[in-house]
């Protein structure tokens, strides 16, 4: 094989789904390089990236440019013909067909409203060229392949699929003190990790908050959320909802692992990295039917109707109410995190862009 280049601009972006997919799958493969198991890497970002901690592939700064300029324009001169792996969604186009492209899903195309014009018009464009210039397109989902195909308009099976990891949420201390600052008490609360996606299904949202509070539980939502959601409608779900803004990968833990549940109410997901997180903390998952999160959960999840918040009030009662469930959920969801591994997803990577150089 001729030598592998790392797109590296995600070093320079603030974390999300994508960003963490990027930082735990090139760890994963710089500890497989140090085992023989990966081959040497170059990993190019900009200037004035963090630092990626690397062992065993090598770091380097390219060019002058930043954003989308670089990734264009510096990233390519740099790459010098090398196989170029790209994980976040973008790669350049003057790389040609020597590079494989991780896009995670089509959200640019199925949930417009969901991004910016300017946003979702470069994507379309830049992603529908990169497929006609024979870019090697990876995803993370069967669901996202499927997606990704109808969109782009390719053969499905041309698209590899390297699912996630969720391990990476046990290397941190689980910082505990987030639970007496937002007074939470163990198992008295369901757990909302907010993003965009999820976001979108409020009401699920107001339901949930509302069946708690009928049990004297909480509903605590941890990341950007609006509490005026809950309080625009008063009554039982206004005072049963407690917004947490961003909490660190250590509460993070904590709030998963003392969680009476996580409810995950997105319709649409390329992967759904909360709900994997999740189990792997003990954490018993309920959500919404949608996308790929029943790929990952299977039957570790219990799952509501995401046109029905009545069956997710449902899924709640029936998760408190009924003897020993959640504990077999704990354990469901163990086994099937246990699954999931960004070793297994670098090695899987390493196989599609084997079949790319060959």
């Amino acid at each position: 094989m001729s030598g592998i280049v790392i797109n590296g601009r995600f070093l320079t972006q603030g974390m999300t789904g994508v960003q963490r997919f990027a930082t735990e799958i090139v760890a994963a493969a710089d500890a497989l390089a140090g085992a023989g198991a990966w081959p040497s890497a170059r990993v190019l970002h900009p200037a004035g990236a963090r630092d990626p901690g690397l062992k065993h592939l090598r770091g380097e700064a390219v060019g002058t440019r930043g954003g989308q300029a670089w990734e264009q324009i510096d990233l390519p001169r740099a790459a010098k013909g090398d196989l170029l792996v790209n994980l976040g969604n973008t790669g350049p186009l003057l790389a040609g067909a020597r590079q494989a492209v991780v896009i995670h899903d089509a959200g640019a195309f199925d949930t417009p409203d969901s991004y910016s014009f300017a946003f979702r018009t470069w994507y379309r464009l830049l992603q529908k060229r990169l497929a006609r210039a024979g870019a090697r397109l990876l995803t993370v989902s069967e669901f996202s392949r499927g997606r990704i195909a109808a969109a782009l308009g390719v053969d499905a099976s041309s698209i590899g699929v390297l699912p996630e990891g969720g391990e990476h949420i046990l290397r941190v201390p689980a910082d505990e003190t987030v639970l007496a600052r937002h007074g939470l008490e163990p198992a008295r609360y369901a757990l909302v990790v907010g993003n965009p996606a999820a976001h979108k299904n409020l009401a699920a949202l107001t339901a949930a908050a509302d069946v708690l509070g009928r049990h004297g539980l909480t509903l605590a939502v941890a990341g950007a959320a609006d509490p005026a959601v809950f309080r625009g409608g008063g009554g039982v779900a206004a005072e049963a909802a407690r917004v947490l803004g961003r909490v660190s990968d250590g509460e993070l833990r904590a709030l998963y692992a003392n969680a009476l549940c996580l409810v995950f109410p997105s319709r649409y997901e390329g992967f759904g990295l909360p709900p994997l997180e999740a189990m792997a903390c003990g954490c018993p998952v309920i959500a919404a039917h949608a996308g790929a999160v029943p790929e990952v959960c299977a039957e570790a999840a219990l799952w509501f109707d995401p046109a029905q918040p009545a069956s997710l009030q449902d899924a709640l009662a029936r998760l408190v109410e009924e003897e020993g469930l959640r504990d077999g959920m704990r354990d469901a969801g163990l086994a099937r995190a246990a699954r999931f591994t960004w070793e297994r997803a670098a090695r899987e990577l390493l196989a599609q862009i084997t079949e790319v150089a060959a």
